[in-house]
């Protein structure tokens, strides 16, 4: 038996109590890839993205382990949801307009001291001013810094649309922005670079496009560490108590952790691995988090339809976007129809060994983005299911 077809038996055996569609994690893998990502952060401590898991247990789990701390949120609800349940060191990732919520955090010293906001704006600053509500609490800033890749004068740019603060020069100016305004205290600078954490570097059938992403990566590893650091020493200059410098990604973990100027690495797709993270020749994880769909019809030789599957991840749409079927294997889209919001038609010769209720399990394209699908993760150890435990939509939360 293939390993791919004994983790398909493991997973039917530890299920077939539990009707599909449903979820897993298998906490072997899962537990590994957090091994892995520890290794190639080589000391620096690991904060891990909460938008990647969207699961309390398994965010409790993996920051039981040595080399993880504080966790990485997407919104601020979310940061003060988890700061009042009991998590500590919350860096929000993304700005926020959320009024109500920044008036609760100037108004409570315990939330005051869990979480951390992201600016790139003096307008931010205005916001959150407004927003306190006579809330006297000092706000925890972090700036972020765009770490997208210049080219030809700034005519082509290689990376998100994220921070507009590019240079040294323009960070220490936000920063000293901070320094000024009472209620206020920088604590941190983030840069997260997506076009080499979250790009692959080998695409399947392309020899030349992945080339052309190794090179584009190298560039832009050794662009961004040079001007990382400066950006480093300017701020200090402003904020000498300055708590961490956040960086990396999944994809880019053990470059990142090679800077000296990097305190901490950001990562949380590589705990679940989803099928946008198989095509990286610098690491390779397990598929950790799967789901399941249990076949309805038997259409014809070489076809079944299963309930549902629709869900597509996030991003500029297109087949990357979509689940993958993974087990097993030999299993593939009707290119007519593709993934459908109520069923889903497979095709391939392993369609005439399965019957009506047995299932299919997928890969999603993106890791969190699962979560927002079902309201229950099943922990599958060897093949018993050993826990049952709510994703955020579980626990009544779809923050985005």
């Amino acid at each position: 038996m293939t390993a791919p077809a004994a983790d398909r038996a493991r997973y039917d055996r530890a299920t077939a109590h539990l009707d599909a569609p449903l979820a897993i994690v298998d906490l072997d893998a899962f537990d590994a890839n957090a091994a892995d990502l520890v290794r190639r952060a080589a000391g620096k401590p690991v904060r891990v993205a909460s938008k990647s898991v969207r699961c309390r247990a398994l965010l409790e789990r993996v920051l039981a382990r040595d080399g993880f701390q504080g966790i990485m949120s997407f919104t601020l609800a979310e940061s003060l949801w988890l700061a009042r349940s009991g998590f500590h060191d919350i860096l929000l990732a993304y700005p926020s307009a959320d009024r109500a919520g920044f008036a609760e955090l100037a108004a409570d010293p315990k939330l005051a001291g869990a979480v951390t906001v992201m600016v790139d704006d003096p307008a931010q600053l205005d916001l959150i001013d407004a927003a306190r509500a006579g809330g006297r609490e000092v706000v925890r800033v972090c700036l972020e810094l765009d770490t997208s890749l210049k080219l030809l004068g700034g005519r082509v740019r290689v990376g998100a649309r994220r921070s507009p603060l590019h240079s040294p020069a323009q960070l220490a100016e936000l920063a000293r922005s901070v320094a000024r305004r009472p209620g206020f205290r920088l604590v941190g600078i983030m840069a997260y670079e997506g076009h080499i954490a979250g790009v692959g570097d080998t695409v399947a059938g392309r020899p030349l496009r992945s080339r052309a992403v190794r090179l584009m990566q190298t560039a832009a590893r050794r662009e961004l560490a040079g001007r990382r650091a400066a950006v480093v020493r300017a701020v200090r200059a402003v904020a000498p108590d300055l708590e961490f410098v956040n960086g990396g990604g999944t994809g880019s973990v053990q470059h990142t952790a090679a800077e000296d100027a990097v305190t901490e690495i950001a990562a949380g797709s590589g705990l679940y691995l989803p099928r946008l993270f198989d095509n990286y020749t610098s690491f390779t994880g397990r598929p950790a988090a799967l789901f399941a769909q249990p076949v309805v019809r038997r259409p014809g030789v070489g076809a079944v339809t299963v309930l549902g599957g629709g869900y597509p991840a996030s991003g500029v749409a297109g087949p990357d976007r979509l689940p993958v079927p993974y087990l097993p294997e030999g299993l593939r889209y009707d290119p007519q129809e593709g993934p459908g919001e109520v069923q889903t038609p497979l095709l391939g010769s392993p369609a005439d060994d399965l019957l009506i209720g047995d299932r299919v399990w997928f890969r999603h394209a993106k890791a969190g983005e699962l979560c927002e699908r079902f309201e229950a993760l099943h922990l599958v150890r060897g093949d018993e299911v050993t826990a049952t435990v709510p994703t955020y939509r579980g626990e009544g939360h779809t923050f985005l």
